[in-house]
């Protein structure tokens, strides 16, 4: 289990870089608006499972559970922003339904992520 966290690390840098890419093709009107925020959600959701993955490695007893979430948040970006890059740069799609299961799957990630830090915070004991 020690070389999820640094794959997904090394996904997410991947697709922060992407994004970063994807942002300075969109500033030179390569194409449309729809670019502009791919770029966006690669670098937001990479940041974001970059930071709950090290969250995760920080010690909280919830490791795998945070990875799940960070897993399947950057899986639903790649997806969503695949399928809106191909649209852009090759007038195809990757597949039917491609962006909006991309996209559900970005929502549960980030619900997950919020699922695993309240249940951690309900079983902890109150000090005192």
């Amino acid at each position: 289990m020690s070389r999820w966290p640094h794959a997904l690390i090394a996904v997410a840098s991947l697709a922060g870089a992407a994004g970063v890419a994807e942002a300075a093709a969109a500033a030179h009107h390569v194409a449309g608006s729809e670019l502009g925020i791919s770029a966006n959600f690669l670098m937001l959701n990479a940041a974001a499972s970059i930071a709950i993955t090290a969250f995760a490695r920080a010690g909280t007893r919830e490791l795998i559970s945070y990875l799940i979430a960070a897993t399947i948040l950057l899986a639903g970006s790649i997806l969503f922003c695949a399928d809106i890059s191909l649209r852009v740069f090759a007038s195809q799609r990757l597949f039917h339904f491609a962006a909006p299961i991309g996209g559900t799957l970005m929502i549960i990630g980030w619900l997950a992520g919020a699922v695993t830090a309240i249940g951690y915070s309900l079983r902890q004991r109150p000090e005192g």
